[in-house]
């Protein structure tokens, strides 16, 4: 049995819990999280609780909603891998309150660590660091010596991790390969009745997981983009040289990720997806065209994931635009509940364009490549 929190609130009034345990899936799109004060929220003394005990929790944080588990107990964080369907080569990143609890987890982080912690945290960067031994379980690490880290910049995930007095391992709350959840409503359809409970705090804020990196001698690596870009990172770090992932070098079979997103297919709907690309978006929208209406003498339901500025230009049995080009964090915004969209009506051929890899584009092609399957048809 799930059980479900929804948490109401205003500026003005502390949030308030309303509990179901009957696990409906039909829960609400919007929910208010201002007004969250200390750990008086029964919401989130019972989550905790639950956590404690080593039972899994699924929350909001500003990236996507996490499925959380207490990282020291192995039996907990297996249960994360079991709701999933999580490989179990693929580490979690742990999530922590503040910045004290470091010192039980990690080795000792040097002047530039810590100038990217006071940049960014909290907020949507993970940093992998040496981790200490036995400081958490040893499926949440996969055997490797070094471990993601985060604090997370929302209300509900903050006063979760404090009244839990943990560390907390979660990946993002979805099946694995599924789109990530950013709506309480997707982590019940993929996770209702194999975790303990779900936080709704209402939707995510940036959409796309946290960027990933790791210190090395020649360069801070960027293992998987996310809500913090490389740009931000180059400003904060301008003697440190930024290296982006190469979205063509694959992971082989026996090797170990070091950070998730990595090696496996991630994000994609159930229906086929194919990016189209090209440098005139005329060209690129004329192509689609005739795609699609082939598509239909096949036979299937056709969907086109474009942007505001091209809704316009295509019929399709369901359009979706994702966002503004003039404004790329809107896509990042809208991109996980698109693609689950086009699960919901059916779509069984989709294509999309793509956007620059600049700023937060690089993060949402990197999500859109995985989820083709790198399918690109280059026009």
């Amino acid at each position: 049995m799930t059980i479900y929190w929804k948490l109401n609130g205003s500026k003005d009034h502390p949030l308030q819990a309303n509990k179901d345990h009957n696990g409906s899936n039909g829960l609400p799109s919007q929910a208010s999280t201002s007004g969250l004060s200390g750990s008086n929220n029964p919401a989130i003394k019972e989550a905790a609780q639950l956590l404690q005990r080593g039972e899994t929790v699924a929350f909001p944080t500003e990236t996507v909603y996490g499925l959380g588990a207490d990282a020291t107990q192995t039996q907990a964080v297996k249960r994360v891998f079991i709701a999933k369907g999580r490989p179990s080569d693929n580490p979690l990143i742990v999530h922590i309150a503040e910045k004290s609890q470091l010192a039980g987890l990690v080795a000792p982080p040097d002047e530039t660590i810590l100038r990217l912690m006071d940049a960014f945290w909290p907020g949507p960067l993970t940093i992998i660091l040496p981790v200490l031994p036995g400081a958490v379980s040893p499926l949440v690490t996969t055997g490797l010596n070094t471990v993601g880290v985060r604090i997370p910049d929302h209300p509900v995930a903050l006063e979760l991790l404090k009244e839990a007095g943990c560390p907390i391992a979660a990946p993002s709350a979805n099946s694995s390969g599924r789109p990530s959840p950013t709506h309480a409503e997707h982590v019940a359809a993929d996770l209702q009745g194999k975790i303990g409970g779900i936080l709704d705090g209402g939707p995510t804020g940036v959409g796309l997981e946290s960027t990933v990196v790791e210190l090395k001698e020649n360069g801070l690596y960027i293992l998987r983009p996310g809500g913090v870009t490389a740009e931000q990172l180059q400003a904060t770090l301008p003697d440190t040289v930024i290296r982006k992932p190469d979205s063509n070098i694959e992971i082989a079979g026996t090797e170990t990720p070091r950070a998730p997103g990595m090696k496996y297919a991630h994000y994609a709907p159930k229906g086929e997806l194919q990016l189209v690309e090209s440098a005139s978006p005329e060209r690129a929208a004329e192509w689609i065209r005739r795609e699609l209406a082939a598509a239909k003498q096949r036979g299937e339901t056709t969907g086109v994931l474009t942007f505001q500025e091209h809704q316009s230009w295509y019929a399709a049995d369901l359009v979706i635009p994702c966002g503004r080009l003039s404004a790329p964090e809107t896509i990042a915004h809208e991109l996980y509940a698109a693609l689950r969209l086009f699960d919901r009506k059916g779509i069984s051929y989709i294509l999309a364009e793509t956007c620059p890899r600049e700023g937060i584009g690089l993060a949402v092609m990197n999500r859109l490549e995985k989820a083709a399957g790198h399918r690109i048809a280059q026009i």
